[in-house]
């Protein structure tokens, strides 16, 4: 009997294991179809403008900046209104002109966690360990009929994102994220393609995003992509105006 159970404990070990290597592998394979980690990593800036389509009929144009290692700015115009997000490595930071808010507001929670995704300059999975997330692979699964790769990626704040990946490039198809805020969860799931390569890094030039029963309310289509172009930090930086008041100098007495 002891035997037995001594058998079945390496069985589950190895098990683990080889599900944690095939993890890796897949997460290598992913990195290497993208450009290899060499390009990756040098890619210190990229600047993308497109057009949203919304399920309103709406199209928006909408830009995002990103420099190395977490800036981002992101905007979206509609009506000669302007929309902002920004996250300055420290501080997110936003203007709403469509929700009445014309002035510079610091982010919520709920808007943070998303600034936070889109400021992981090269995503969850590169040096995934180093960021704290973990990573899982859950084996076969189906994407509009066809055949995807899962894996499970739990980031270091307890968020979950299901990545999707292609069985023959290895690059995302889609990804279903779970965020949890204040005791509920927020399902948002995003559809990817029309892969191109810029700087010798592959990005999707086609994401539409949207709830489980509609996930692709919302198309974005990149018209243009560029890396490696100077953008100022000025540009990601809080505004003045959300500065902490500077303290007097008090007289030595």
């Amino acid at each position: 009997m002891r035997h037995a159970v001594i058998v079945l404990v390496a069985v589950a070990c190895l098990s683990v294991f080889a599900r944690t290597q095939t993890a890796d592998e897949l997460v290598n394979k992913n990195i290497q179809a993208k450009g290899g980690i060499d390009k990756i990593k040098a890619i210190k800036s990229v600047r993308m403008t497109g057009k949203l389509n919304g399920g309103g009929g709406f199209t928006a144009i909408v830009t995002q900046e990103n420099v190395r290692p977490d800036l981002v700015r992101e905007t979206f115009s509609l009506q000669g209104m302007t929309a902002v997000q920004a996250y300055d490595g420290s501080s997110g930071w936003q203007i709403q002109p469509f929700g009445g808010h014309k002035d510079p507001e610091l982010m919520g929670e709920d808007d943070l966690r998303d600034v936070l995704l889109d400021a992981d300059f090269d995503g969850p999975l590169v040096d995934y360990k180093e960021k704290g997330n973990t990573v899982e692979y859950l084996g076969h699964d189906e994407v509009d009929g066809d055949d995807a790769l899962r894996l499970k990626v739990t980031l270091k704040n307890g968020d979950i994102i299901y990545y999707y990946l292609d069985p023959d490039t290895y690059l995302e198809i889609r990804k279903e994220i779970q965020q949890f805020i204040r005791g509920s969860i927020r399902d948002r799931v995003v559809e990817l393609g029309s892969y191109k390569a810029a700087g010798g890094v592959m990005y999707p030039y086609s994401l539409s995003q949207g709830p489980k029963n509609n996930p692709t309310s919302q198309t974005t289509t990149v018209e243009k992509l560029e890396v490696n172009v100077p953008i100022p930090t000025s540009d990601f930086a809080l505004p003045a105006s959300l500065k902490p008041a500077a303290k007097p100098d008090t007289e030595k007495k």
